[in-house]
Formats: C-alpha cells, sequence, structure tokens
C-alpha cells in the first residue's frame, strides 16, 4: 500500500504488550502523519467544509439493472438510476472499475475502502481506510474526526479501519447515534470524560518514556522509525487535547426528535432510511466531515444467488431498487439543505457502492459504482474496460484531494480517476 504519507515499520503491538499497555497500539498508527501537514489541512477544511459520505452495500447491486449501455453524458438511465434521475447532472456512474488484486467473494466487504488485496488468504492484515487516513488530516475540524456506521444483525462489520488495519467498531444504532451527537451529558459525566482523556494522555506520556530508554539499544534505521514514533505520539497527544476541549463545548441544539430504532432485519431499507437521516444531521451541523456506513444485506443473501430465474430477479430487484430510492432520499435533503450559499450535497462527496461485481457469481470485478455531489463535474457515465478494470482507488485519490489533502496515491492506485474533474 502506498499513500505518500509516512507510516511506522516499528510493530506497535508488540511494543506496548511489551509496556503493559495493548488497546493504545492502533490508535496510535491512526495517527501517524506529521503534525504540520495536518493542522495545514484542518486550517483549510475549516474554511471551506468537504465532506465526504462513503456507503457500501454489501451483497452487490444487479449489474443489468444499474449500469447504462453508453459512456459519456448521453447515457440514458438505467431502471436504478432512474430512482436518482433528480440528482442526474451532480452525480458520476463508474464501469469497468475494481480495487486491483482485491479477490475472495464476500471477503471484500471489508476491503471497499482500503483496497488491500487478497483478503481471503490466511493471514491477511488490511490497511488503513479512505476515512482514517482522511481523519488523521482534517478530523480535528469537527467534534468527531469520523463516524462509522453500520446496518448489520450483528456486531463486528465496519468499512473503517486504521493504520495498523485494525477494525473500528460501528455504531448500529440510529437512536445511539442521535445521543451521541445531540444529547449533552450531565456535568459529572463530561467530567468523567475528561479525566479519561487525561488518562490516556498520561498513558502516552508512558509510552514515550518507554520508547526512549529502548531507543538507546536500537540500529540508526530503527531510531528513524522510533522518531516516527514520537512524531505520532506528540500528534496523539494534540488530539487527545482538541477532544478534552470539546467535551466543554455544548453540543448542537436541533428541533428533531431521536429517532426509534427498527428491530426487525427484514425492515433494512426503512433501517437505512433512518440512518440517513441521522447522517444528514451530523454532516448539517459540522458534527463530523466523515462518514462511512456498512449496508448487510445478508437477509436477502439467498435470492442474490437468483441462478436468472426471473421470479428472483424480480424479488430482488424490488429490494435493491428500494435501496436506490433511499439513496435518493438521502441525496434530496442533502441538496435541499443550504450551507453559506451552497446546497450540503455541493460540499459532500457521497459515493455509494459495492465490493461485488455480481453477487449470483462471487465476483469482485466491473465494481457498480457511483459518486453524487462534492462539486466534480458530473452528469456522466465514466466507462472503462469491464474485463481490464481501472482502479476504483484512484476515485479514491481524487477524493482525498477534493477535501484538501496532499496525496497523489492510496492502496493500489495509479493516479487520480481519469475524467473526474472539479467544478
Amino acid at each position: 500500500m502506498t499513500t505518500h504519507i509516512a507510516t511506522p515499520a516499528l510493530s506497535r503491538r508488540t511494543f506496548l504488550r511489551g509496556s503493559g499497555i495493548t488497546l493504545a497500539l492502533p490508535f496510535l498508527e491512526a495517527m501517524q502523519p506529521v503534525f504540520g501537514a495536518a493542522a495545514k489541512a484542518a486550517a483549510s477544511a475549516s474554511a471551506i467544509p468537504r465532506r465526504m459520505v462513503a456507503v457500501e452495500t454489501n451483497m452487490g447491486i444487479m449489474p443489468q439493472f444499474f449500469f447504462p449501455e453508453k459512456a459519456g453524458a448521453d447515457f440514458a438511465l438505467t431502471p436504478y438510476l432512474e430512482r436518482l434521475a433528480a440528482h442526474r447532472q451532480n452525480m458520476t456512474v463508474f464501469s469497468g472499475v475494481s480495487l486491483p488484486g482485491v479477490t475472495g467473494a464476500h471477503a471484500a466487504e471489508k476491503c471497499f475502502l482500503t483496497g488491500t488485496p487478497h483478503p481471503e488468504r490466511g493471514g491477511f492484515r488490511n490497511g488503513v481506510s479512505l476515512d482514517q487516513l482522511a481523519a488523521e488530516q482534517i478530523g480535528n475540524a469537527t467534534r468527531y474526526p469520523s463516524l462509522s456506521l453500520a446496518m448489520t444483525s450483528e456486531g463486528g462489520q465496519t468499512l473503517s479501519f486504521t493504520r495498523s488495519g485494525a477494525p473500528i467498531p460501528a455504531e448500529r444504532s440510529p437512536r445511539k447515534l442521535f445521543q451521541k451527537l445531540f444529547v449533552q451529558g450531565q456535568a459529572s459525566e463530561v467530567e468523567a470524560n475528561v479525566e479519561a482523556l487525561r488518562q490516556g494522555r498520561s498513558m502516552m506520556d508512558f509510552v514515550g518514556e518507554q520508547s526512549k530508554r529502548l531507543n538507546k539499544t536500537l540500529s540508526k534505521s530503527d531510531q528513524q522509525r522510533m522518531d516516527q514514533y514520537f512524531t505520532s505520539v506528540r500528534e496523539l497527544e494534540q488530539r487527545l487535547h482538541s477532544a478534552e476541549e470539546w467535551e466543554y463545548k455544548p453540543k448542537p441544539a436541533i428541533k428533531a426528535e431521536a429517532p426509534t430504532d427498527i428491530e426487525d432485519n427484514r425492515e433494512f431499507v426503512a433501517k437505512m432510511r433512518l440512518m440517513f437521516d441521522v447522517m444528514k444531521l451530523a454532516l448539517e451541523t459540522d458534527s463530523t466531515r466523515l462518514i462511512t456506513l456498512f449496508i448487510d444485506t445478508v437477509v436477502i443473501h439467498n435470492i442474490t444467488h437468483h441462478g436468472n430465474r426471473p421470479e428472483v430477479l424480480d424479488e430482488l430487484r424490488g429490494h435493491e431498487e428500494r435501496q436506490f430510492d433511499a439513496l435518493n432520499g438521502f441525496l434530496n435533503v442533502l441538496n435541499s439543505t443550504q450551507e453559506e450559499g451552497q446546497s450540503l450535497l455541493d460540499r459532500t462527496m457521497v459515493l455509494y457502492g459495492t465490493p461485488m461485481g455480481s453477487a449470483n457469481s462471487h465476483s469482485n470485478v466491473n465494481l457498480p459504482v457511483l459518486l453524487a455531489g462534492g462539486g466534480f463535474k458530473h452528469g456522466q457515465h465514466l466507462a472503462f474496460d469491464t474485463k481490464n478494470n481501472y482502479p476504483l482507488s484512484n476515485l479514491y485519490v481524487s477524493m482525498l484531494q477534493r477535501l484538501g489533502i496532499e496525496a497523489d496515491a492510496f492502496s493500489t492506485s495509479s493516479g487520480t480517476m481519469k475524467g473526474l474533474e472539479l467544478v
């Protein structure tokens, strides 16, 4: 993986276990970039808020109802894209894209935002996800550097991974997310949170002292790696200090009421709508600028293996069309919400796609993906070779740059997304 942002070679897990600390390692590795660059990116983000939402539906999207036949701007809307017709001029549809080396059928779902190859192999270790790389740079601008969300029947699934490849637990309850964003805790709870942050800073001080003692026994090359480690410790201390300040700031006051969670997993589209509603509030109040949403559609897994039987295709198409209706509702509210003379959608990139080109055949190529909003020149179908696919990770580089982050590579990318330009 290449991101052109310095990463440590020292095994943080091994080191921290030796110091009697086990949980800090993934957190430290997620905060690796040089603070000066992060501060510069955060300042740029504060001037003109740029945001990103990434949504994965994990069981594929039937390609015959998604991909347009014609490339360019003059393409005919397909049945699924008809559901998004109001946003035709503010979205780009991609075909012939995939993540190089990401194979393994369902195993690929954990790599949709990392692009780390071969998740099906033994000993696989994931890489940093797109949102977390961005959070390192611009996360300090908001109360929550990022929000990792999921709609799943059980815990564990997430789109967000730290630099060490550790999964970031995702919030599954729209109601709990709402409370986290907008319900102000009692004074005693605020002080307890601040104390926990202070203890975390003390823990980092301890790790730093242990590192300095270890450094005396290392070679010059390992000492350079330790210097990178010290940089990450200082960066983390800065972010902990920022988090402490946020604890004392009032949360946004809104008129909306907390949603009531839907427990029936068969109602996954209704659950999508609830989560989208709270996500819109999070973006509108600038509580965060980076959100990921993992949509687990395991309840329809059996019919994704449709074998081209007409009655099963019709049933699956109905489920997928309702998912696009929910996405359309989300884009509608973003587009109708104004911020400093622009719509929230103009300032928010919304990535929607799947790690499976065909769930029926367990294919991980020719992925159905679209990007809406964010200030790009849209209204087009960017069609690439459906056999020799173009790297989807190139799109991620373009998205990082749109966030104001200086990056010319991400994961398996070969550059930026060809044909995608800024307004």
